[in-house]
């Protein structure tokens, strides 16, 4: 029986994927260069830096570009693009039904502390997590299940009493390495990413309320 649900942050409740990926796609298009989804997408839902898009965009023209001043370009097109965005539909709504079948409600994010909380504050959503584990509390971030298994010990369940909420491939596989159902809720630069194992797949949350998921995932245990 499903006792608690665990949310991913990035791009899963708050789209911040989708615009850091325009931002640097409207610098390559400058460039008359490409930064193609499946590219970028593989450092999506893990630590930050791991792909070095100034230097895949100095690959695709040849020379060197002036780093500190596209930092600073990138920073300012992020702002712009994400100043009107909002809490992905049916985050809340799913938030809400949890508290109130008495679920607990943990969140598991590859990115830091004050980046999260930062926004969940903003969002006014913070006071509905019980746990939050950030990239600043495990050696190794999401494919490593560490962030899960932190999270689900905060929480006091177990594995397979937890459902992980995701968008990203390396955050799917985490929770499924953790031993968790996995529903994916991708977003625009993640609907695209080969997914491997997962419970569910949904195009938001407000596709189907919390209850009647949590009744196709017994369903899908039982069989």
């Amino acid at each position: 029986m499903i006792q608690a649900i665990v949310f991913d942050f990035d791009g899963l409740i708050f789209d911040t994927e989708t615009h850091e990926y325009k931002a640097l796609q409207e610098i390559f298009t400058e460039y008359e260069a490409e930064l193609p989804l499946d590219v970028w997408g593989k450092c999506v839902g893990t630590r930050a830096g791991t792909f070095d898009a100034y230097a895949y965009l100095e690959q695709c023209i040849g020379r060197t570009v002036d780093r500190d001043a596209l930092v600073k370009l990138r920073r300012e097109k992020y702002e712009r693009l994400i100043g009107e965005e909002k809490i992905r539909d049916g985050v809340e709504d799913y938030l809400n039904a949890a508290r109130k079948l008495g679920l607990k409600i943990g969140l598991a994010s590859s990115s830091t502390r004050p980046w999260v909380v930062g926004h969940l504050e903003k969002l006014g959503i913070l006071h509905y997590f019980e746990c939050i584990h950030t990239a600043e509390d495990v050696e190794q971030v999401k494919p490593d299940p560490a962030l899960y298994i932190k999270t689900l010990q905060c929480l006091g369940v177990k594995p397979e009493e937890a459902i992980a909420f995701e968008d990203s491939p390396n955050g799917a596989l985490a929770a499924k390495r953790a031993g968790m159902y996995c529903v994916i809720v991708p977003n625009f630069v993640t609907e695209t990413l080969p997914f491997h194992t997962i419970d569910i797949r949904l195009q938001s949350m407000a596709e189907i309320a919390l209850e009647q998921l949590l009744d196709k995932i017994a369903s899908s245990s039982e069989t």
